[in-house]
């Protein structure tokens, strides 16, 4: 079939409905070979007899995806991004100045270049359905709407809403895009078909309008804004980028100077044109490359299935158990029934069932209070979690995840126990964060359903589960393990069985080495700071030590310890901070201050003489800071991927850092990261270290030093 078959008119009499169907795709979305076809379809419309045209989309639950990725990842000149934006323009400008009127009919996502284009059409009805999502998620990407979404959006729904939507690249459903005025009418999905001819016939019947929507702001101190006040406006959402950024991220900052420069502005053309300049300022930048690698990394998740090399499929999951009702029980809980699936709760008390209840309820409450979610929707998704002080129930369970206490006499115990209740055939996965899963098999008759489904904490907020798979995980498990995973919203990497599985494995030299700067002198702000601010991690080592709890840092530091011996060195004060009662947030007392409610203070001044350290001097630069504890994990990659296989691909790693630690997007993950700065020099740097900080642990591993050895990348 040609790409013909992908955009074709169908008369309707007056009325012709233009139908977005893409040969050979699941999604439509606007390649080259598309837009071409687009425009000869415009084409033949303007020639036309048509009184009016609806434009459809014949994907389920898809609309316009938005531009086609592969083609701006592929383009690294500015010349190629004018020419590629120029045209999207043209085209949709071509849509906006048709002589009939038209109507863009959504159903499922509409998002970039499809938002862009139901913004160039006269009228806009859109389904209610979960699945219509509409926004301009460019910025994610490092990009900013090119196909005139910088200048159709603030126009069409005020300059407030347009930067809450381009600045964050969200997607907003039906019903607030009616609230908004990105739509004009909100109906059932099986309506949808039916009242977008309605309303054509109406349109002809009145005379075949066409119309160019301006936002009318509404109460004084919107018009206020809107008008004399619009600096303010910028002054503020300049303030939230910079504040939610750390000025990492170039292009929310470019977005809003286009927006600034050309809001308000007569001339339709140069405004485009100030929009085109952006977007090539921006789509030449290592960043935008960077991040689109990352959207490249969780599109591939949803092709996989877990397993290579063989086709296997995951069993059906309908009902699901969890061992422990404390937070993580209570958020993996909620994770698993706001998607639909049916949970049951084990614990030995009511009490303690009541806490977990209350945990999931607690999240729901807040969407239900943000309107995310209406009260029959709360009901409905509390609805889906029973517990239980004892094993009834177990025998219809598909899944088991258990989130007990993590010792191993008393997991094995449990495991075999529940094993014993449930069928011959269901899955047990725990959610150890660092005890070996092969052994813990051993407490399950059959160790092929068992596996390791780390999730990490916040479990509502944290996007990665690492899958592990023991020694006789079957592939079946594994695979099972996965899809559920992704049903519940969360990011699967699998991982061998082994000390601190990936992320944790990784983490810890991080920490550390942290405790050795401190231990040198370095102030805990200094470290911090340098990290957060410079480098664009979420939260610094001693934040994060203090959110994991410094009692689990120093017992996982210890099973490294007896796990990789010489090679992992625990500093003093790792030492002195056992003993001191000081155990992080969740004790309110750690390397920073906490508020009753867990709020984050200011740096515990007490916590130097506490651990017996004078006053810091903070003798190195934040170079050596950043580099130090980076470099140390980039180290232990070279072992954990090369030597030890625990994943086996630098992807995956990557993946993980990002999904698992918040590791900066901009830079591409931890892998990508070492590449760009270059395995020689990562190496080098170790070299030196070792040696003038008297650091054996930061000596370059082996599989490091022959990848800067050969001048490679772990990216081949």
């Amino acid at each position: 079939m040609s790409i013909q078959e992908s955009i074709k008119i169908v008369p309707q009499g007056d009325v012709a409905v233009v139908e977005f169907d893409l040969v050979g795709e699941k999604v439509n979305k606007f390649s080259t070979p598309v837009m071409t076809r687009l425009k000869e379809v415009l084409e033949e419309l303007k020639k036309s007899s048509y009184k009016a045209v609806i434009f459809k989309s014949n994907k389920p639950k898809i609309f316009i995806a938005g531009a086609d990725i592969e083609e701006i990842k592929s383009m690294t000149t500015k010349e190629q991004f004018e020419a590629a934006v120029k045209g999207g323009q043209e085209i949709m400008n071509m849509v906006e100045d048709l002589q009939i009127p038209t109507i863009a009919s959504v159903n499922g996502a509409c998002m970039g270049g499809g938002c862009e284009f139901i913004m160039s059409c006269d009228y806009r009805i859109a389904s209610e359905d979960s699945s219509t999502k509409i926004g301009l998620p460019e910025i994610q990407l490092g990009i900013l709407p090119g196909f005139g979404g910088t200048q159709r959006m603030p126009r069409m729904i005020g300059l407030q809403a347009a930067l809450d939507i381009i600045l964050a690249g969200k997607a907003v459903n039906a019903k607030k895009a009616l609230k908004i005025g990105l739509v004009d009418k909100v109906v059932h999905p099986n309506l949808l078909d039916e009242q977008a001819m309605k309303w054509a016939k109406e349109i002809i019947a009145g005379g075949a309008k066409k119309r160019r929507k301006k936002f009318a702001a509404k109460g004084l101190v919107n018009k206020v804004l809107e008008g004399v006040g619009r600096g303010i406006v910028f002054k503020k959402a300049r303030e939230g980028v910079i504040k939610a950024t750390k000025g990492h991220y170039p292009a929310p900052l470019e977005a809003l100077a286009v927006i600034q420069k050309t809001y308000g502005m007569s001339d339709r053309e140069a405004g485009m044109r100030i929009e085109r300049e952006g977007f090539c300022k921006l789509g030449v930048t290592d960043i935008s490359k960077n991040l689109i690698s990352v959207f490249y990394l969780t599109e591939m998740v949803k092709k996989q299935t877990g397993v290579t090399g063989v086709q296997v499929k995951p069993k059906d999951v309908k009902a699901i158990g969890i061992l422990g009702a404390g937070t993580m029980g209570g958020g993996i809980a909620y994770v698993a029934a706001d998607k639909g699936i049916q949970v049951r709760m084990k614990d030995l008390s009511s009490d303690a069932l009541g806490k977990g209840l209350k945990h999931a309820s607690d999240l729901w409450m807040k969407l239900l209070k943000r309107k995310s979610i209406d009260k029959y929707q709360f009901q409905q998704k509390m609805d889906m979690v029973s517990v239980s002080t004892d094993y009834s129930g177990f025998k219809n369970l598909d899944v088991v995840v258990e989130a007990i206490v993590e010792d191993m006499g008393i997991k094995q115990k449990v495991i075999g126990e529940c094993a014993g209740q449930m069928r011959p055939d269901a899955i047990i996965a725990t959610n150890t964060s660092s005890l070996s899963v092969t052994e813990m098999s051993k407490g399950h008759p059959r160790p092929e359903y068992f596996a390791g489904m780390h999730f990490f904490n916040p479990v509502n907020k944290m996007p990665l589960v690492e899958v592990i798979r023991g020694e006789k995980t079957s592939d079946e498990t594994i695979a099972t393990i996965f899809e559920l995973t992704k049903r519940m919203g969360k990011m699967p990497v699998v991982v061998k069985d082994g000390p601190g599985f990936l992320v944790n494995r990784l983490l810890l030299p991080y920490m550390g080495e942290a405790a050795f700067l401190m231990q040198e002198g370095m102030s805990i702000e200094a470290v911090d700071k340098a990290y957060v601010k410079e480098f664009g991690m979420p939260m610094g080592p001693f934040e994060l030590m203090d959110e994991v709890g410094l009692d689990v840092c120093i017992k996982v530091l210890k099973i490294f310890k007896k796990s990789f011996g010489d090679r992992i060195e625990l500093a003093p004060l790792m030492e002195q901070l056992g003993s001191s009662g000081r155990l992080g947030k969740k004790n309110g007392k750690g390397f920073y201050q906490y508020s009753s409610d867990g709020k984050r203070g200011d740096v515990d001044q007490t916590v130097y003489a506490a651990l017996g350290l004078g006053a810091a001097t903070n003798p190195y630069d934040s170079k050596e800071c950043i580099e130090r504890g980076v470099f140390a994990m980039i180290n232990e990659c070279s072992l954990a991927l090369l030597e030890d296989h625990i994943v086996e691909t630098p992807h995956e790693v990557d993946l993980a850092m990002i999904m698992g630690t918040g590791f900066p997007p901009f830079r591409g993950g931890l892998l990508r990261y070492a590449d760009s700065v270059g395995t020689q020099y990562v190496a080098d740097q170790l070299a030196t270290y070792a040696v003038s900080r008297k650091a054996a642990r930061l000596k370059p591993a082996t599989p490091l030093t022959n990848l800067a050895k050969a001048n490679t990348k772990f990216y081949k």
